[in-house]
């Protein structure tokens, strides 16, 4: 990179999302993600999970898509630990449980905004669970690199603490 610039494109995979683009680093010589150019709007796929009791909140796409493919279709994206005022009140719309299942980062960054997020649902009178997956894993990585299965994760939410 030099002081010319960067173009925020390369070495990504864009998605786009509801008027806005959201990429996905695939190298670490970028960052992991980012939205480009705006700021994101609404829960991922809300629309279609909005009816379902329970609800899997997970932080980004490749972590619902692969979720998404073993089968759990209840699952929903705030492409970050920090939801903003819509997301907050999509998942507050009506009673359900949502299961946080944030990054257990080595720096707990994820765990501890799951927490923080579960605190604010509660007081709104929304059923919370964390979801605890192995250190250092997203639900991407605990599939793809973990070698974690359908059964194994559901075995996670089951013991999902409140």
């Amino acid at each position: 990179m030099t002081g010319a610039g960067y173009d925020a494109y390369v070495r990504r995979i864009v998605f786009p999302l509801e008027g806005n683009l959201y990429g996905r680093s695939l190298s670490a010589a970028a960052p992991p993600h980012r939205f480009l150019p705006g700021a994101k709007g609404g829960l991922y796929s809300w629309a279609h999970v909005q009816s379902f009791p329970e609800v899997i909140l997970v932080e980004g796409l490749f972590d619902y898509a692969v979720l998404w493919e073993a089968g759990f279709h209840n699952v929903t994206c705030s492409l970050g630990t920090h939801l903003n005022a819509r997301q907050f009140r999509q998942l507050c719309d009506g009673p359900r449980t949502v299961y946080l299942t944030f990054d257990a980062d080595r720096n707990g960054s994820g765990q501890q905004a799951a927490q923080c997020l579960s605190q604010s649902l509660r007081e709104q009178g929304i059923t919370a669970r964390l979801v605890s997956l192995p250190d250092g894993h997203d639900p991407n990585s605990f599939f793809v690199q973990g070698g974690g299965d359908a059964h194994q994760f559901q075995a996670l939410l089951e013991k999902a603490r409140s």
